[in-house]
């Protein structure tokens, strides 16, 4: 099966113009459902142990974490508060290992699984569980996001765990203790089996997605090692930048990293051609349209096309946003894409287009030195940038350029 779905032929757009919701694109065939696996609860060294000497023997391990919000660490704080990890699910085929996270003070035991790159570790919404685990001294070496993953082919709204098993298995998560006092001791069978279940479908879930998108797949790998872009993108790509994109150039400026406008292309481009992580590449179009890289339209094109919805998405966006009139009729066909999230931005990108060029031919009039009003249109893709006279854009061009 292809990995970008085709359209069902459904409707894009309803009577009143707005982009229908949903995933419109073909599925394949749904799985066996998992099977309830052997089931260990851990809640002493000796079993810990056990379990890590089990774990170690496997290449591929489902985590999932239950986790509350503990107190503020002090009152420097300011209020906020830290997880509080309560239980540590660990899948592996035909076998899950409990870990009550409570009684067990010292977890270093499992960093030989963790930590170890050459075990994949599979979490569902890493984010969370990734800093509750690192609070504990666990920090993992190399995991797969499946709902990023999810995301990528099926679109943010169809990515949750719930959906995807519906999808994958026609069965129904059941969430109902979701949202339970983990912390509480003794827990029940039913809640211990609910935290183990989490795991155990999270394991047979990246069996299915290997088995019909293996190269989405791959592209969310994780190995916690920076892709090679210049040192004053990276914050962009990661989410840690705190600064604006004019304030990171003027800074970089500063310090001598960019020398003038041709190098903050030339290092956009190398970015484009050497990101390959859907999320970060879509962060990375968001900076170049930002910072109105306009000669960077003939790279981000090819990306209309890509087999991952959040590249197509943000490849839309941003050339609507850069006002690259040229792409509208390639931008056309994502109005039919299987994504919503694709024939959304696709729509708001052609939008942008349409208005841009109406804003276009708003000549200003001028008069002659004989009285005679006369109008200039202006019709250069630097003019089709919105508001690029007087905002921050202006500013950075008179910080960058000689």
């Amino acid at each position: 099966m292809s990995e970008k779905a085709s359209s069902t032929g459904s409707e894009p757009l309803d009577k009143n113009n707005e982009v229908v919701p949903g995933y419109l694109g073909s599925t394949p065939p749904a799985g066996h459902p998992p099977q309830k696996s052997k089931r260990q609860w851990v809640e002493r060294p000796d079993q810990l142990q056990h379990a890590v000497n089990t774990l170690k023997q496997a290449r591929i391990v489902a985590i999932d974490a239950e986790f509350t919000q503990g107190r503020p660490r002090s009152q420097s704080d300011g209020g906020s508060s830290v997880p509080r990890l309560a239980l540590l699910q660990l899948a592996i085929d035909q076998q899950c290992f409990v870990v009550d996270t409570l009684r067990m003070h010292n977890l270093a035991p499992l960093k030989a699984v963790i930590e170890n790159p050459e075990i994949s570790i599979l979490l569902h919404g890493a984010g969370a569980d990734i800093r509750v685990m690192a609070e504990r001294g666990l920090h993992v070496a190399h995991y797969y996001d499946l709902e990023a993953t999810s995301r990528s082919i099926f679109g943010q709204h169809e990515s949750s765990l719930a959906a995807m098993l519906y999808r994958a298995f026609g069965i129904r998560l059941d969430k109902s203790l979701q949202r339970t006092d983990w912390t509480r001791r003794p827990l029940p069978p039913a809640m211990i089996a609910y935290a183990a279940r989490d795991a155990e479908v999270t394991l047979a879930l990246y069996y299915w997605l290997d088995q019909y998108y293996h190269d989405i797949l791959k592209l969310h790998e994780n190995r916690n090692q920076p892709e090679e872009v210049a040192v004053w993108i990276e914050p962009f790509l990661y989410g840690t930048a705190h600064t604006s994109p004019e304030m990171a150039v003027a800074e970089a400026r500063t310090q001598g990293i960019i020398l003038n406008k041709a190098q903050i292309y030339a290092d956009c481009r190398a970015a484009l051609a050497n990101v390959t992580h859907p999320m970060r590449r879509n962060r990375l179009l968001r900076l170049i349209a930002d910072l109105s890289l306009i000669q960077l339209a003939p790279d981000i094109l090819p990306l209309l096309h890509a087999c991952t919805s959040d590249e197509r998405a943000g490849s839309a966006r941003a050339l609507g946003r850069l006002g690259i009139k040229s792409a509208h009729d390639q931008i056309v066909p994502l109005l039919q894409d299987p994504v919503h999230d694709v024939r959304k931005s696709a729509q708001t990108a052609l939008h942008n287009l349409d208005d841009q060029g109406r804003r276009q031919q708003r000549a200003t009039p001028s008069k002659t030195a004989e009285g005679l009003r006369s109008w200039v249109v202006e019709t250069s893709d630097e003019a089709s940038v919105p508001g690029d006279g007087g905002d921050w854009k202006a500013r950075l061009r008179s910080i960058i350029e000689p």
